[in-house]
């Protein structure tokens, strides 16, 4: 059986024993079932990992003794930040879960004129939380040690507004320019995907008044979904660790 990787929300210290979060007691006593003396991997976000073995389990936690941190960095050298309007039910879990396994740093959920999603208060709060749980568990399946940031969900045109030195990309079904066609080197890419609706004409005129670029995938019109992360493929193939 493949040796279960675990996230540790707190900082490892080598050669030293713990208790799992309550999350991940859950996971490793209950779901998977394990036992004392058997072997498992943790990570704290600090490109570390460290082999453990179990050393108790009960009802409601779990022990583990730590070996030495070993230095691994599965990160790209792009550093993509996705602008993702929120989709329907699985959708936006899907798009984060695969996102992430796909290499993109942060993510941060977008309101639009014709998003379909209603979220506010305690419903919102209980997403993002959700969310960020996603993005843990892509983590400990894909092999990255980083745990990417879900931010708190923003109007879309305040996320266009913020200032960095990115390369700023809108996919627009009639661009005139491809992933192929922009110029290398890039470093930093800030992607905004529209929901299944698209953006409106006003929207794409503000993006473009922000410093985005419009570009083409392809001649298929796409989902939502498929469309973010057929984007952050090939930017991953001309810029990135992909290919």
């Amino acid at each position: 059986m493949r040796i279960p990787r675990i996230y540790h929300p707190e900082p490892l210290n080598a050669h030293s024993e713990i208790a799992l979060s309550e999350d991940a007691a859950n996971h490793v006593g209950r779901v998977l079932r394990m036992q004392p003396g058997q072997a498992i991997q943790l990570f704290d976000g600090s490109n570390q990992i460290f082999d453990a073995s179990i050393t108790q389990v009960d009802k409601k936690n779990v022990r583990v003794s730590l070996e030495e941190g070993v230095l691994s960095d599965n990160e790209s050298p792009l550093n993509l930040h996705l602008g993702q309007v929120i989709s329907r039910g699985e959708k936006m879990e899907f798009t984060i879960q695969k996102s992430i396994e796909l290499g993109v740093n942060t993510i941060t959920p977008l309101f639009s004129e014709r998003c379909g999603v209603k979220l506010d208060g305690e419903r919102l709060d209980k997403k993002l939380q959700q969310w960020q749980k996603i993005a843990i568990a892509a983590c400990e399946q894909c092999g990255r040690n980083r745990i990417p940031e879900i931010r708190p969900v923003m109007q879309l045109e305040a996320w266009c507004a913020e200032q960095d030195d990115s390369l700023k990309l809108n996919l627009h079904p009639r661009a005139s320019h491809s992933i192929n066609t922009l110029p290398l080197p890039v470093n930093h890419v800030r992607l905004l995907i529209g929901p299944e609706g698209g953006l409106s004409a006003d929207e794409i005129a503000m993006t473009s008044g922000y410093g985005f670029t419009d570009i083409l995938l392809g001649p298929r019109v796409l989902r939502t979904e498929t469309t973010a992360l057929t984007a952050i493929t090939a930017l991953q193939v001309r810029f990135g660790d992909l290919g």
